[in-house]
């Protein structure tokens, strides 16, 4: 077996099933969302690894395509143009106006779709040859991307509804609660200042985590029962590999969808008023 615990699928080429190997010591873990440092020392945490990079090349991406489509834009667009337009209007009507307003939400429709895209990108890296790992799978990109819009809400919050206005909003102050008002607002202050980011982050960490586990499982499984009899079993596992690659599309498109989406109510709630 590879002593190396820090190698993107963890498993030994060589064992197959029938072979006096175990698939428990095979199997996918946390050591497959670790990686060595392509440069600089992890020990020292100067370092630059596989997921900085994809999520480099994801970023120089979507700027690349963006500009290509926009740099020259045409009344009759083209073919990379309609696409990019496609995309922009999808995110600007079907969710910006949808949940803040055209009025309101204009303004924010840049910051939304820029956000879509590159989590969309970061998630796709899954199933793209040689990459093969979703970047947000990894909690540290999730997070700073929720906080990112955490601290816009936040800021929006203060800034449309003032000193006064704005812990009206965080708890929720509604005085026809009567007696539970207090409690309401302990809950609602509680939730809004410290489970929200780290709700908004989890949602999105945890189901390309365990998508990305379920494809290294089957993807294993696969090479380790192509062997005898458990050809068959081999058989199987693949066909799954192919289903469950199926479903991750889906999954990692709905996940960007649901991550700006929250972002959009966050902001429409920090506009709106509490009495």
């Amino acid at each position: 077996m590879s002593a190396d615990p820090t190698q993107v699928l963890a498993f030994d080429t060589n064992c197959h099933l029938f072979d006096g190997c175990g698939f428990a010591e095979v199997s996918p873990g946390l050591h497959s969302f670790l990686f060595q440092p392509l440069w600089g020392d992890g020990d020292s945490n100067l370092y630059f690894n596989k997921t900085m990079l994809l999520a480099l090349l994801g970023s120089l991406i979507i700027i690349g395509f963006f500009w290509a489509a926009f740099r020259r834009p045409q009344v009759v667009p083209g073919k990379l143009q309609m696409v990019a337009e496609a995309g922009y209007d999808f995110i600007r009507r079907g969710v910006v106006y949808e949940t803040i307003g055209k009025k309101e939400g204009e303004k924010y429709v840049p910051f939304v779709v820029s956000l879509f895209f590159f989590v969309w990108m970061m998630n796709l890296w899954s199933i793209i040859p040689v990459a093969q790992f979703p970047v947000t799978s990894i909690i540290s990109y999730p997070l700073v991307l929720a906080l990112v819009v955490y601290i816009t809400w936040v800021v929006l919050t203060f800034k449309r509804q003032g000193f006064v206005g704005f812990w009206k909003n965080v708890t929720g102050y509604d005085k026809s609660l009567g007696p539970v008002l207090p409690l309401a607002m302990l809950i609602e202050l509680f939730s809004n200042l410290l489970i929200r980011p780290f709700t908004h982050a989890v949602r999105l960490f945890a189901n390309m985590f365990a998508g990305h586990t379920l494809l290294l499982l089957f993807t294993i499984a696969s090479w380790y029962m192509l062997n005898g009899i458990g050809i068959a079993y081999a058989g199987v596992s693949f066909v799954m590999v192919i289903v469950m690659t199926a479903f991750e599309l889906f999954i990692q498109a709905l996940q960007a969808y649901v991550f700006v989406l929250l972002t959009c109510t966050y902001i429409q709630g920090a506009m709106a008023e509490h009495h």
